[in-house]
């Protein structure tokens, strides 16, 4: 009898240990063999709707201008003030880049192209209906300036460059439907309204 029960209990714990391994199993696999990936689909999900689409496409364009107008603070602004607003902008953007790029990709849309530094002149005049966007000779000459008239110039650009940036974000948080969406425009409005007030006083204007 003794032999019997120790053969019924290393029975039973092997059944256990299975059951507790495929259980395991389960909860990092998703459903489509990518274990780990349950937390994407679970965000891939979230109801949207053309707004959203809309909205994350063209703020990455957006987006991507003006890290490329903040990446050129460093070597060519001689405040720094300038430098440290730069630094601050790219560092806001660029990772919200990611953030739409991600929605988009498990919305099944295709994320816009790069084509920022491009020398086709299509790289600065991604979108000549996005609001605030700057156009390639504008690009140009900031590209050429250099200590206080680039600090000047660059300060008027971006305060126009955000200001296309509210707009855009105050029209998707009315007509977008994505939480998450709807919640970067509500930062991005709140953030740079605050950077254009400061740039308007960094102008004399405040």
């Amino acid at each position: 009898m003794t032999a019997q029960r120790r053969f019924v209990r290393r029975t039973v714990l092997a059944v256990t240990a299975s059951v507790a391994a495929l259980t395991l199993a389960a909860c990092g696999n998703d459903g489509d063999g990518k274990a780990g990936s349950g937390t994407a689909s679970a965000t891939a999900t979230g109801g949207h709707n053309a707004a959203d689409v809309s909205f994350s496409k063209e703020m990455i364009q957006h987006h991507r201008q003006a890290v490329e107008m903040a990446g050129l603070a460093a070597g060519h602004a001689s405040s720094a003030q300038v430098k440290s607003l730069a630094a601050k902008i790219e560092g806001a953007q660029a990772p919200e880049i990611k953030t739409m790029s991600g929605w988009l990709t498990s919305w099944g849309e295709q994320v816009p192209q790069d084509m920022s530094g491009m020398d086709s002149g299509m790289g600065h005049d991604m979108s000549s209906s996005t609001p605030g966007m700057m156009s390639d000779a504008d690009m140009g000459k900031l590209e050429k300036a250099s200590g206080a008239d680039f600090d000047a110039m660059f300060l008027t650009m971006m305060i126009e460059h955000h200001e296309g940036a509210v707009s855009m974000a105050k029209a998707e948080k009315t007509d977008g439907e994505y939480k998450p969406a709807t919640k970067l425009a509500a930062g991005v409005i709140t953030a740079q309204s605050a950077e254009i007030e400061q740039m308007n006083k960094m102008l004399g204007k405040g």
